[in-house]
């Protein structure tokens, strides 16, 4: 095989709710995850040489250990028992680097679901899936993509089961916006919940179990189905990023301008932020309408749309 390319593509939180903490010491989380058409690419080459390489055309993002692709290649390579494979991966770069985007995830991946067909190591997608959970809480989300609940850390997941669009929300058009200069650490933000917001935390398997019952059951999987107006979007993490994060306040203030915009919202622990329209042809009229605004103001912008599917082989 001379070459085998894969997409990554990013991820919005639809809903991000903080239910508890866990025994672990981790947040217990009820989330509904959506994938985009922004996507990264990665090009893997085979080597009979046993070395894992990576080169980005990123050059302020690691590409040794700390880079999940490469912890994902030697995990996978470690359970195959076959310590002579290499690869030679190249990654492209399109979703914005800490954004709240899940981008290194995505990465990290594609990188199993590729390095499985290049190695032909035959792990089926339920092993890839808890391979992808060592790794990190939003990896088999990025596996299996489309428009997902997730609970626990973030990686256990049930299918939302939204018709007519390979299980992505049908027919939503997103535009994303994020400052290139703007941070937020994710340990950081989660820290800032559990000081301002712990007196609401549930305290047991009975409280997390009832409330993901009610995401189940409520307005936003109607409103994604079409049966309801699409409600507010909740995350938990934006009631605490956007009174200390300026470009957090700022960019939402821009999107709320948007006449169309279904919903506005922050996406994981930010800070890039989005805005939800009926189609992809009105996030695009949105992004052009404010498209001075978002300059002025120092944002970069993307207008998406949401789709079905997670790391795939195939260019992005």
């Amino acid at each position: 095989m001379a070459e085998l390319l894969v997409s990554a593509p990013a991820k919005i939180n639809l809903h991000l709710e903080v239910l508890g903490l866990r025994p672990d010491g981790f947040h217990e989380l009820a989330m509904v995850m959506q994938t985009l058409d922004l996507a990264d690419q990665l090009s893997l080459r085979p080597t009979a040489d046993g070395a894992i390489s990576l080169v980005c055309d990123r050059s302020d993002l690691p590409t040794d250990g700390r880079n999940l692709i490469v912890q994902a290649a030697e995990l996978l390579r470690a359970r195959v028992g076959l310590p002579e494979l290499g690869a030679s991966i190249q990654l492209s770069k399109r979703i914005p680097i800490g954004a709240g985007l899940a981008g290194g995830s995505s990465n990290g991946a594609a990188a199993l679901v590729g390095l499985n067909e290049l190695w032909g190591c035959g792990f089926t997608p339920p092993q890839l899936l808890a391979m992808a959970a060592e790794l990190g809480s939003d990896m088999p989300f990025c596996i299996n993509g489309g428009t997902q609940l997730c609970f626990g850390r973030g990686e256990l997941l049930e299918p939302a089961g939204l018709a007519g669009a390979a299980d992505g929300a049908p027919g939503l058009g997103v535009l994303l916006i994020k400052h290139p200069q703007a941070s937020v650490s994710t340990p950081w933000a989660y820290g800032r919940c559990r000081e301002l917001r712990s007196d609401f935390y549930l305290n047991d398997e009975v409280e997390f179990a009832q409330r993901r019952q009610a995401l189940r059951e409520g307005p936003l999987l109607a409103g994604l189905r079409g049966t309801a107006p699409l409600p507010p979007i909740r995350n938990d993490l934006q009631a605490v990023v956007e009174p200390e994060v300026a470009s957090v306040r700022e960019g939402l203030a821009l999107l709320r301008q948007a006449p169309e915009a279904l919903a506005v919202a922050m996406s994981g622990s930010g800070p890039s932020l989005f805005a939800l329209f009926a189609d992809p042809s009105m996030a695009e009229a949105a992004r052009q309408q404010l498209v001075a605004s978002l300059t002025a103001g120092g944002f970069e912008a993307w207008s998406c749309r949401c789709t079905g599917r997670g790391a795939s082989l195939g260019s992005a």
